[in-house]
């Protein structure tokens, strides 16, 4: 199960560096065959201790972590949603992504041109956003005209969708992002059918030294809850390469900003990680935030959903610090667990399935 991000932003904001240095941390071949499916998309592991650590402890074979598939697009231009650049090439390929992330210049250096008349974080945002939602605007006004037809005539259970369509329309007109609105459940189910451009929940990467991005726009960050990272792509892209070792050596952080980046496109999406761990594999296992633990078993096989019979839980920090799972077992650290438990970030699982 590999998720999918598209890499938006204008021409030369560093997106392409971005994904140059994303796809070095490209996974081994041989765990993931489809690793490489297009120049421009590549699988990339989601780093986790907790994988190494319970490699070390059950002595696996093979360790698998959790994965994103990154799409980096052409850069996009005021008119893409009308054809100009690779604007429609641009938009059908991030349709099909699960989230987005904003690539916006925040770098001064006057080596790199500038595609607008000045570097403004926010005018790049707004410029993104307004080709994103004037492209939407065209799927869901296709789609209204129809639908107002089918209501004319008769058919009532179209109503709810007219209905539903017509507010992300009115959002819309007004400039207004729908992943920023309230929807309830039917709502969400009824927009989720037309893989809307501004439905998808993104990420903000401020390219540049912390340093370059003046305090005004982390606070206009801050106050309207867009999430956001600070990120030297161009330092990342230079470092990708070294070492821990070397990293300290430089005085550079442990943890490289885009392993960063990779962990909070993870969160984006509302995802947890449970693990499976044995002689033959340790894996990371992508999962819905509040699924339950036969769904968890479905995540692994389908069968282990379906014929579900029970599943057996320890926390993967207690099953280190117990020093693996026939200690576990001794202590009574090993949970029996039904069809209702609720799968928590880090859990340890073991499926008992029927059939």
């Amino acid at each position: 199960m590999s998720l999918s991000i598209g890499i938006v932003g204008l021409p030369n904001v560093g997106k392409s560096t971005l994904f140059q240095t994303l796809t070095k941390k490209q996974v081994d071949r041989s765990n993931y065959p489809f690793c490489t499916i297009d120049p421009n998309v590549g699988v990339v592991a989601v780093p986790d201790k907790r994988v190494d650590e319970l490699v070390k402890l059950t002595n696996s074979a093979k360790k698998i972590y959790a994965t994103i598939e990154f799409i980096d697009i052409a850069g996009l231009v005021k008119g893409a949603s009308k054809g100009e650049g690779l604007g429609n090439q641009f938009l059908a390929q991030i349709r099909e992504t699960e989230a987005i992330i904003y690539v916006l210049r925040g770098f001064t250096s006057d080596k790199v041109v500038k595609t607008q008349d000045k570097i403004d974080v926010l005018d790049a945002k707004e410029i993104l956003d307004t080709e994103l939602s004037i492209k939407d605007l065209e799927t869901i006004e296709k789609r209204v005209d129809h639908l107002e037809g089918e209501v004319k005539s008769g058919r009532k259970e179209s109503e709810k969708e007219l209905i539903t369509l017509k507010k992300a329309q009115e959002f819309l007109q007004k400039g207004e992002i729908l992943t920023e609105k309230t929807w309830d459940k039917d709502e969400r189910k009824i927009l989720k059918n037309y893989q809307l451009l501004t439905l998808k929940p993104r990420l903000y990467l401020i390219n540049g030294r912390d340093e370059e991005i003046p305090k005004e726009i982390k606070e206009t960050f801050k106050k309207n809850n867009w999430p956001y990272l600070i990120v030297d792509i161009l330092m990342e892209f230079d470092a990708a390469d070294l070492s821990l070792k070397e990293r300290k050596e430089f005085e550079l952080p442990e943890e490289s900003e885009l392993d960063l980046l990779i962990k909070e496109s993870y969160k984006l999406l509302n995802l947890i990680t449970f693990l499976t761990t044995g002689a033959d594999e340790t894996r990371a296992w992508t999962l819905k935030k509040g699924s339950t633990a036969p769904q968890a078993g479905g995540v692994i096989h389908s069968d282990f959903e379906e014929y579900f019979i029970k599943a057996e839980v320890i926390n993967w920090k207690d099953l280190v610090d117990i020093g693996g799972f026939v200690k576990a077992h001794e202590k009574g650290l090993v949970r029996t667990e039904g069809k209702e438990y609720v799968v928590k970030d880090g859990d340890v699982i073991e499926i008992k399935s029927g059939g």
